[in-house]
């Protein structure tokens, strides 16, 4: 089922053209002149029921524009938007109750209330059921470790503290589509632990759509399965996050075990193209190689003919080196991997 439908999705804005200083903040008050700017252009997009999506590019790419008018924050300067069926900016009340939204660098939370009475006051504005909020919090307290703050105001409260008391504000109705903007933002390597578990198990268990903006590219290796990368308010990839990993993560790095060293091993690897011999400590070494231009079996193969493998493992390519590379420019995806929304 198709949950979020995006069809030439375009927002525009109108920024004022001042000359610096006073003289030209009173000219400006006299004639005002604006030029129009496209965060969003023509954007088109589908994620199905259950999907978990990571939605990336650079600064200013137009990913929570984007966001925004899913939530029905912004109104679209044109194209259509259909969330479960609803037109968020027009339906925003019924759209709200599908939805749960974390914005890392926003609170939904009360600043001067216990966290607790902030959850009171959600279930009466969400109208949940008296068992479907006590199961939630249950629930959200154990995995969330929120025993230790819930009697303290948010004002008072770490910022991981508050990340994970807005992770579980935003999913105390079950929504069944949740938009996290940078959830783990400045958060220490636990705290971003627990809560990219809490995210899997959310998707897991009850089948919530994920749709990740982040510059944490842990995030999108941990929760997502599938990544979009949108740069200047365009889409340039949106594939399987495996099949990108795949078509341009060339090297691999294989570690290695042997029942004993082989003499000469750095000058046997050294006559192979592509191949890096890397940490070598006796029996154990690393071996850096292009795989498109060697396989790791026939790097085993060679090896195998001058001693014997007791163990070896292979390291997943991680797909942060490809997205910066991207946002560097070093990279181009569009016509090699990017067929269209």
């Amino acid at each position: 089922m198709n949950q979020i439908v995006v069809e030439e999705l375009t927002k525009t804005f109108k920024v004022a053209i001042k000359e610096p200083g006073l003289k030209g903040a009173i000219k400006h008050l006299i004639q005002q002149k604006y030029q129009e700017k496209t965060a969003v252009n023509g954007i088109n997009l589908t994620i199905q029921e259950g999907e978990t999506v990571a939605y990336v590019g650079p600064n200013g790419a137009g990913k929570s524009t984007t966001i925004k008018m899913l939530t029905g924050i912004l109104v679209p300067t044109s194209g259509k938007v259909l969330v479960d069926g609803i037109v968020p900016n027009k339906n925003r009340m019924d759209n709200a109750k599908k939805i749960g939204v974390v914005f890392g660098q926003r609170t939904q939370l009360w600043w001067d209330l216990p966290i607790l009475e902030s959850f009171n006051l959600l279930k009466d504005i969400y109208e949940i059921p008296n068992n479907v909020y006590k199961t939630n919090m249950e629930r959200f307290v154990e995995l969330l470790g929120l025993n230790d703050f819930m009697h303290l105001p948010a004002r008072k409260i770490s910022l991981g503290q508050r990340m994970r008391a807005d992770l579980a504000a935003a999913l105390l109705h079950n929504p069944s589509i949740v938009y996290l903007d940078e959830p783990t933002i400045g958060l220490d390597v636990a705290v971003k632990e627990r809560i990219r578990r809490f995210i899997k198990e959310m998707n897991r268990e009850q089948g919530t759509t994920i749709m990740l903006t982040t510059h944490d590219l842990e995030d999108i290796e941990e929760i997502c399965k599938r990544l979009v990368i949108i740069d200047h308010g365009k889409v340039i990839y949106d594939g399987e996050l495996q099949a990108v990993k795949d078509m341009f993560a060339r090297e691999r790095t294989m570690h290695v075990q042997l029942d004993h060293a082989i003499p000469g091993l750095s000058s046997l690897l050294s006559q192979l193209e592509g191949v890096v011999l890397e940490n070598e400590k006796g029996k154990e070494f690393s071996v850096r190689f292009d795989r498109f231009r060697i396989s790791a079996s026939e790097i085993i193969g060679i090896m195998m003919n001058h001693g014997s493998i007791t163990d070896f493992h292979m390291d997943e390519p991680k797909i942060d080196r490809i997205i910066r590379k991207v946002y560097d420019g070093e990279l181009t995806i569009r016509n090699e991997a990017y067929k269209g929304a």
